[in-house]
């Protein structure tokens, strides 16, 4: 407090009304930082950058987790101490809760993950769903599939139309870049484009298990949900879009430019953690 107060009052005067001795207060200020102060300088000056390269959009949950993966030893409060310290914050999510009609489940379909997202392979579990995101000019309807493996976006599409082609057109894409001839399971909710004929025909032509969630139970697809989640808190919320192609084109950036490139580089780590 002396040291922030130096310049509006005498340093001897404070000194006395706080009974601490002027010298001791000088040879305080001589004294060389501490290694833990110049470790969370250095702490300090890596979330600043990690921060500014995610737009402003990491808290200190997220912050914490990417320090972990880059080799940082810290904890979760150190890191969230720090953050508040220095004015470092993140964009929280918004609760949002939604009723839409569920369509019914064909009857050779069951729920085959029973909210198990995780893979032992890459191409073997996707989950996928659709979105809405906003525009000036109406609606941009999005599909994404998601390869529970490592968490990537390896499908997509966007139309101003929500029809069983938006996400067929999503699965195809996903197909061209998987790279090993396993069986592939893909989960979804009930909406109708998933129930279609047409998009049942197409998994089974193409030899992918369906799997649906429960009746109501937007857990059953938690890890789809998830993406979609970051992406509007991390992009599409702070964004007006005039058109959908402004809207396409950003959507594009953050999977391809933004999320799946911090999802490769975590793996990465993951796999050079392993190999050590």
């Amino acid at each position: 407090m002396i040291e922030r107060c130096r310049d509006s009052f005498p340093v001897n005067r404070m000194c006395r009304l706080l009974k601490v001795s002027s010298s001791g207060y000088y040879a305080w200020r001589k004294r060389p930082p501490s290694a833990r102060t110049v470790a969370n300088q250095r702490l300090v000056k890596k979330i600043r950058h990690l921060h500014d390269e995610s737009q402003g959009v990491m808290g200190s949950p997220r912050m914490w987790e990417e320090l972990q993966y880059q080799g940082e030893r810290c904890g979760l409060n150190r890191v969230a101490r720090l953050m508040k310290q220095h004015n470092i914050v993140g964009i929280p999510s918004r609760q949002q809760w939604k009723r839409r009609r569920s369509s019914q489940r064909p009857n050779h379909v069951r729920n085959h993950l029973e909210r198990d997202f995780t893979a032992k392979q890459p191409g073997t579990r996707w989950v996928t769903d659709i979105t809405y995101i906003r525009t000036g000019e109406g609606w941009l309807y999005l599909t994404v599939v998601v390869d529970l493996y490592c968490g990537s976006v390896i499908g997509w599409s966007m139309s101003h139309r929500m029809d069983k082609q938006l996400v067929i057109q999503a699965v195809l894409m996903a197909l061209w870049q998987k790279k090993n001839k396993l069986p592939v399971i893909l989960h979804s909710d009930r909406g109708s484009q998933f129930t279609s004929h047409e998009y049942q025909q197409f998994l089974s032509g193409h030899n992918i298990t369906c799997s649906m969630s429960a009746v109501g139970s937007c857990y059953d697809n938690a890890a789809a949900e998830s993406f979609f989640g970051l992406l509007k808190r991390e992009r599409v919320n702070r964004k007006h879009y005039l058109t959908r192609a402004d809207a396409r084109a950003d959507v594009f950036d953050y999977i391809e430019m933004f999320y799946n490139k911090r999802k490769r580089r975590k793996l990465e780590n993951v796999r050079q953690s392993t190999l050590n």
